[in-house]
């Protein structure tokens, strides 16, 4: 029977390397979804939850809004705040932002601004600040139909290499086969929960985190498990043996 332990060794260094490069790719991937989807919310105040339910499915505040209720909430009086609110719930016209320029000027623009060189969007005129008033709905049909597609195809062949690599592990059947179809129920739960967090309830932006979640144990299991068994399984059988055959 073919199992990973008694492969040729240019087999093992061939599955070995694609494996860590694959785990490495992984990791750079969830780097890229934080920096992308979690951590610009953060900085509105926004937990995860709330970052993947505004992304798919949009947000009742405007990012001006959602920013001066979350880290941006202190650099303002709760009057001044009003006034922002007021303003935008007025549809944010040009002809209304000059009673609140003032207050971006004074409050906002030492940081937002060209000037400062920090990474952020200026608010320093009404055509800035006119960007982050509008309305949030959400990516479109069209966004979320090509990133679907993708995701599908791409990950589903990923696994497909993993996979397979893992299955030829000593592991039990059942775990091997767990292990495998795992990844694919969660490719399904993450991005059939888009397209409900965008169309039917944001609540389903909960189990988007728990498709990804199961996602990447399963990625992480097929990985760890299939490096161990081809050069630390065969190790640690050959370092127990060695005493026996001192005996004989």
């Amino acid at each position: 029977m073919i199992s990973l332990r008694n492969l040729p060794v240019t087999l093992r260094v061939l599955f070995s390397s694609f494996l860590i490069v694959v785990g490495i790719g992984y990791l750079m991937a969830l780097s890229y979804l934080f920096l992308v989807d979690i951590e610009p919310h953060h900085q509105e105040g926004q937990g995860p939850v709330e970052g993947i339910s505004a992304k798919y499915h949009g947000s009742i505040d405007t990012r001006l809004e959602a920013a001066l209720k979350g880290t941006m909430a202190d650099k303002l009086t709760s009057e001044e705040r009003d006034r922002v609110f007021q303003w935008v719930r007025d549809g944010a016209t040009a002809d209304g932002y000059s009673k609140i320029e003032p207050i971006l000027t004074q409050k906002c623009a030492t940081c937002h601004s060209a000037q400062s060189g920090m990474p952020i969007l200026p608010l320093t005129s009404f055509e800035d600040v006119e960007k982050v008033t509008t309305p949030d709905t959400g990516v479109s049909m069209l966004q979320l139909a090509r990133v679907s597609h993708i995701h599908l195809f791409g990950i589903s062949m990923m696994f497909v290499l993993t996979g397979a690599i893992f299955s030829l592990s000593a592991t039990p059947i059942w775990f091997r086969v767990t292990v495998v179809v795992i990844p694919y129920l969660a490719i399904i739960m993450d991005i059939g929960s888009w397209w409900a967090t965008k169309y039917y309830d944001p609540v389903f932006a909960f189990i988007v985190l728990i498709g990804g979640a199961f996602m990447g144990l399963a990625m992480a299991c097929q990985i760890l498990v299939s490096l161990w068994d081809m050069w630390i399984a065969p190790l640690t059988a050959s370092i127990r043996a060695k005493p026996i055959a001192i005996r004989k």
